[in-house]
This record gives C-alpha cells, structure tokens and sequence, in this order.
C-alpha cells in the first residue's frame, strides 16, 4: 500500500478520540490567557508541545509507522512552506516602512481597509495583512482606543478581501490547481462587495461614535489632530516590494510546477514546492541582509509575533491532522455524517465555513469540493468534474469558495495573519481581545448577521 492509500485508509479507522489533543490545544488558547494569563505567556510552547506529543504518541502506539508517516506528512508538506511563508513575508513587510499624514480617523482608516481588501486579491491576505498592519498601528498611535481598527482589519483584510483571485488565499489556488479557471473566482466578487461595504459601513459607524468621545478629552484632540508639518508619503525600504513579488510568484508558481518527487526526511515531496520554499526563504533571508537596520527599528520589528505563531501553530499543525484526515475520508470516516447531510450550496457554504474557523481553510475546501464532485459526478476525474460542476451546478463552487473565505475571519485561527495582526498589534500595545472574547464580542454580533445575509442573498 503507497503512502497515500495508507494516509486514506488511516482516515477511515480513526476514531473521534483522536481529534481531543486538538481540542485541547484549542481550549488552552481559549481559556489559557483568560484564566491563568501568566502560566499561558510564560509556557505557551510547553503547552503547545504537551498536546502535540499526546497526539503523536497515542496514535502512534495504536497505528504505528502510519499515523508518524501522517504526521510527518503533515510537518514537510503543511506546517514548513507555511512557517516558511509567514516568516518571509513578515520579514519583507518588517523592512518596508510607509509613512504619511494620516491621523488614524474613523474615515482615513476606512480608505486603509478598503485598499487592503482591494490587495488582498492581488497578493494574498497574508501579504496584503503582513505589508499594511504596522502604517495602520502607526496611524492611529496616537488614538485612545484602537482595538476596534484592527479587528475589522482581520475580518476585511486578512480574509473577506482575499475571495476574488487564487492569489488571495490557500483555497481558491487548490480550486485552480484542480481545474477551476483562474478568473473564476471573479464570480464571487458580488459577495465580496457586499461583505466589504457592510463591514466598512460598520466600523466607520462604530468608530465615529468612539472618535467623538475621544475628542472630549482636550489632550486626545491634540493627539488625535496635531499641528505642525504634515508627514509626506514615503515608502522607504522599496527594495522589498521586489522581494514580496518575487515570493509570491514564487508561491504561484511552485504549486503549479511539476518537476518530479525526491525522497526527504522519510517522505516524499515535489522538487518544486522545495524550490518554491528555498525561493521564499532566500527572499526573507535578502531582505534582512539588504534593509537598513534604522527601517526596522522605525517599524518596531521584533521576533517575538513570528516566535509566537510558529510555536502555537505547529501544536495546530500537529493535533489538527487526525481531524484532517477523518473528514478527507468523507463518507467512510466517522464524520461521514456530516459529509452525507450536506446536500443544498447553503449547506455547503456553512459545513465549509464552519470547518474553516477552527481547522485549515485549505483541506476544509477540499473536503467539500470533493464531495460535491462525489455527489455529482462519482467516479469521474477531478479536473472533468470540476469542469461540469461549474457549468450545470455553479452555486455549489460559490458556496465552497465563499464559507471557506469568509469564516476564516470567524476566529484567530481560522486564517494565518488573524494570529499575526493579533500578536504584532499586541507588542505595539493595542489591547487585544483574548481568543474566546474576540468571538463572542465580535465574530457572532458582526459577522454572523452578515454571513446569515450572505446566505440569504446568494445561496437559498
């Protein structure tokens, strides 16, 4: 049996009790900064490793060299082109410093989300988050209250602005690398606007109410409106937009490239997705060679953000992969139950999304794309089905591409940069809500009504 059989079947024997390290690691960043917050800060990687190492063990003393070939798996093919990524493109962004005279007002910072979302079509949510966090922290310095800003700006840009392209999040580009054409996904830009406006709408609303009363306080408007010179726009650091392009063209091109399989670490990987990482990782590496020390500095750039997500994000890596394969197994794993009920593009738009929030977008899309082929189509091959799926049952595509956008805003796990923009806006000292509160404050009054709407208006 070749590995991948192996990885299938393993998906169909696991039981549930399998995916409890990943509970637990999700209830340890839940809970962990609200009920012990000096224990979660001063042993965030010891926890991180506690669950990871239970997940290995235990399904490794049951299945044996399968479940570590799973894991390991997981680790080269997963976990390193995405700490890989992550750390390159903070890196490049850490070394462009863009400066101006905005004042961080509810209207300057609404511009600011807008042409985030607008990039993050264009370069990813993680490019267009990790090259716009630190102006929009610098804008508002001087503000009071903050939190608000940042907030929208993870559900904006780090995720509801990547739906229009394959260059903007990990799901759309597995659709294209499956067959769905590249222009496709222009299909979504209805949603997209809809999401955008009401979200802009909102926080401008909020905010202003928030800027009003900021300005009661005689030394706030000062701050807040200072005089003087104004800043001019500049970019310093420029160099680095060639390096940015250059890791995302890499990142394109890499996941399309088929240069053949080496052996490595045990496991077997393409020659050009380990090109494609060397690419990006040499591209980080030019920019902290080439980039003024001073840039930096002005930019507050530290390494403690990038510590942090590579640190909790490998115990995700690690205990979510039980999870990843019982749903890969559709119908014949034990959440098969799940697979079988979902029949009608709403449904498909909230399994997806909800699967999206808590384990990687990617392999949630995945799992639901195949399914709708398998429903569909059963037995043809992909690239064929996919094709008829968008002619005769387009709805379906849509609801699968959307939820798996969209909810990612839904948690700070649900997307790569949430945890980031979390981590950098905190050591800027942004006071930032904890796992649990940012979902109940946040998630479920803003975007739960809105997500509802979006079902409403275009997946009935």
């Amino acid at each position: 049996m070749d590995g991948s059989k192996a990885v299938q079947a393993l998906g169909v024997a696991l039981p549930l009790w399998s995916t409890i390290p990943f509970a637990g690691m999700l209830l340890s960043i839940a809970l962990g900064p609200l009920l012990a917050p000096r224990l979660w800060h001063g042993h965030f990687g010891k926890i991180s490793a506690f669950w990871a190492v239970s997940s290995i063990m235990s399904l490794s003393l049951v299945f044996g060299q399968t479940a570590v070939s799973g894991f390991l798996e997981m680790l080269l093919k997963e976990y390193l082109p995405f700490i890989i990524l992550m750390g390159a493109l903070y890196v490049i962004s850490g070394g462009i410093l863009i400066t101006g005279s905005s004042s961080g007002t509810p209207g300057s910072n609404a511009v600011m989300l807008l042409a985030g979302a607008l990039l993050a079509s264009l370069m990813g949510t993680t490019g267009a988050a990790m090259l716009l966090v630190r102006p929009l922290i610098r804008a508002n310095m001087r503000r009071k209250s903050r939190t608000l800003v940042m907030i929208f700006f993870i559900f904006s840009v780090a995720n509801i602005g990547g739906a229009l392209t394959p260059l903007g999040d990990p799901p759309l580009l597995l659709g294209f690398l499956m067959g769905v054409p590249f222009f496709w996904t222009l299909k979504l830009l209805p949603h997209m606007l809809l999401a955008t406006s009401i979200l802009l709408a909102a926080y401008y609303i909020a905010d202003r109410r928030i800027y009003r009363s900021e300005l009661l306080y005689p030394e706030m408007e000062k701050a807040i409106q200072p005089c003087g010179v104004k800043r001019s726009f500049r970019i310093r650091g420029a160099k680095n937009l060639i390096f940015l392009g250059v890791a995302i063209g890499a990142m394109i091109t890499g996941s399309r490239a088929h240069l053949g399989r080496i052996c490595f670490l045990g496991g077997q990987r393409e020659i050009s997705e380990m090109l494609r990482d060397l690419i990006v990782f040499l591209m980080g590496l030019f920019s902290m060679f080439f980039t003024p020390r001073d840039i930096r500095d002005e930019n507050r750039f530290t390494w403690f953000p990038l510590k942090e997500v590579a640190v909790i994000f490998a115990g995700l890596f690690i205990t979510m992969t039980p999870c990843l394969d019982i749903l890969q197994a559709g119908a014949n794993g034990h959440l098969g139950f799940l697979v079988r009920t979902v029949r009608k593009p709403s449904h498909y738009f909230w399994a997806t999304g909800v699967l999206s929030s808590f384990l990687d977008n990617a392999p949630a899309y995945l799992a639901f794309f195949k399914a709708a082929l398998g429903n569909f189509y059963p037995g043809m091959e992909t690239r064929a089905a996919a094709g008829l799926l968008i002619k005769q049952y387009p709805l379906y595509l849509e609801a699968i591409s959307a939820g798996s956008v969209f909810f990612g805003a839904f948690s700070y796990i649900g997307n790569a940069p949430n945890f980031m923009v979390r981590s950098i806006s905190e050591e800027s000292g942004i006071e930032m809500p904890g796992f649990t509160e940012y979902i109940l404050k946040y998630s479920l009054p803003v975007l739960l009504p809105l997500l509802v709407l979006e079902t409403f208006i275009f997946f009935r």
